[in-house]
């Protein structure tokens, strides 16, 4: 077994063993050929394999401050970054009796947007959600999340903000197809998964602290207004080098017109607790059982309708390979399952929402997923898209952020084309 907890030879990840593809480089300062389309290395990135680094300041001061806010880490400590965290830097650290934590930072230098990168809301919602699995004496209905230890808001101590937590033994799976595993085991980590994510939205936020966490008014409204801006200011980022702006993503205007348009009644689920990117990766399960232990990467955090988290989650299954030109068929860090025979995908989507359903007590089916899949897939172009243009700033907290640079304008196009198919089924029902 490795120390990461994996029986299947995984690499360590940011918070425990990890079950990824080869790791894949480019020269050094300079991107992967920008050919829109061009997603075969895509999926191939090593997300795991953390090397020392220098963090920035005097790591003096790193020692000093945990020494003295978090008893538990026995200083010094040794301190690794992991090449996974595109946004927020993140770093491993080994106190004297080899015990281990994480440290999310925020990146160094001007940020292009102030709404992001906000590692200060990612510690209030894990010490929320902290404080009420410490009051549950039912341990199924506990958040699995790893237990944050402090937050400190001094720029002095490492040159940003930053907050530490705990590390969790466990399995990251960057292919969320998991074909090292059973058929069955497969199946059972994504019932956990559908499931943590329904104990996530079952919380009234109102009852754990975070009232005033997020603004009251309707999620998507503040949240189309919101991606508009930051997605505007990022396509004009200039790259250091070739003086090219990063670019717009395709039919922004007019999705964000028929996102506006056609935003679901929220009154339907209520206010929830929103994680923001909810995915397999960003889970980690148990090194040996088919059940989650912990959420990870609370920087999107937020209240307000819980479909996108579903969407997110289960965005695979609105996919097909065609909507992916030149991408690799061994890549499955955006895996496409529609259309695959049952033996290719590890759980029927109908499974999940039925799940997801039960335990919220919605019903079933649930009409918006279209808005809610289109909606997801614009979001990451967004998100691929700021990865784009902190790359152009030279500003990217990983080696490999160049090749997401080619990400945004697909997912531009299939967040268009999932409304298209809607429309038009619908179209065709009427006939």
């Amino acid at each position: 077994m490795s120390r990461g907890g994996s029986r299947r030879g995984d690499n360590r990840s940011e918070y425990g063993s990890h079950t990824g593809a080869d790791g894949w480089s480019t020269p050094a300062g300079r991107p992967p050929p920008n050919k829109v389309g061009d997603l075969s290395q895509f999926g191939k990135i090593n997300k795991a394999s953390p090397g020392v680094v220098n963090l920035g300041p005097s790591s003096d001061k790193l020692n000093a401050y945990l020494a003295k806010s978090v008893p538990e880490i026995k200083t010094p400590v040794a301190v690794k970054q992991f090449k996974y965290g595109q946004s927020n830097p993140t770093y491993f650290l080994t106190d004297t009796t080899g015990k281990r934590f994480v440290l999310r930072k925020k990146p160094a230098g001007a940020l292009i947007s102030k709404t992001a990168h906000q590692v200060e809301r990612e510690y209030q919602m894990l010490r929320a959600l902290q404080s009420h699995n410490d009051k549950t004496r039912d341990s199924t209905k506990r958040v699995p999340i790893p237990r944050p230890y402090v937050l400190c808001e001094d720029d002095a101590v490492i040159g940003t903000p930053f907050y530490v937590m705990e590390f969790l033994e466990g399995r990251i799976f960057s292919d969320q197809r998991m074909l090292n595993l059973a058929p069955e085991e497969r199946r059972q980590c994504w019932i956990s998964a559908i499931r943590s994510l329904a104990l996530l939205h079952s919380l009234n936020p109102d009852e754990i602290g975070l009232a005033e966490f997020a603004s009251r008014k309707p999620y998507f409204p503040r949240q189309i207004r919101s991606l508009s801006q930051v997605s505007e200011a990022q396509s004009k980022a200039v790259d250091v080098d070739t003086k090219e702006p990063t670019g717009e993503i395709p039919h922004f205007r007019d999705l964000i017109q028929w996102y506006t348009a056609n935003a679901p009644d929220e009154g339907k689920t209520g206010r929830r607790i929103v994680h923001g990117d909810y995915k397999i990766d960003n889970l980690i399960f148990h090194p040996s059982e088919p059940r989650v232990i912990g959420i990870l990467d609370w920087e999107l955090c937020s209240l307000g309708s819980p479909l996108p988290d579903l969407a997110n989650l289960t965005l695979s299954f609105f996919l097909s390979e065609d909507m992916f030109p030149n991408m690799s068929r061994e890549s499955g860090a955006l895996a496409a399952f529609r259309g695959k025979p049952r033996s290719e995908v590890p759980v029927v989507y109908d499974e999940l929402e039925r799940e997801y359903c039960r335990v919220m007590g919605l019903e079933y089916p649930i009409r918006e997923m279209t808005f809610a899949s289109s909606w997801m897939v614009f979001r990451l172009a967004v998100i691929t898209q700021g990865i784009a243009a902190r790359y152009a700033r030279r500003q990217a907290s990983s080696e490999k952020a160049a090749l997401y640079a080619v990400m945004f304008p697909v997912l531009g196009n299939i967040a268009k084309q999932l409304i298209d198919e809607d429309a038009a089924g619908k179209a065709k029902a009427k006939l």
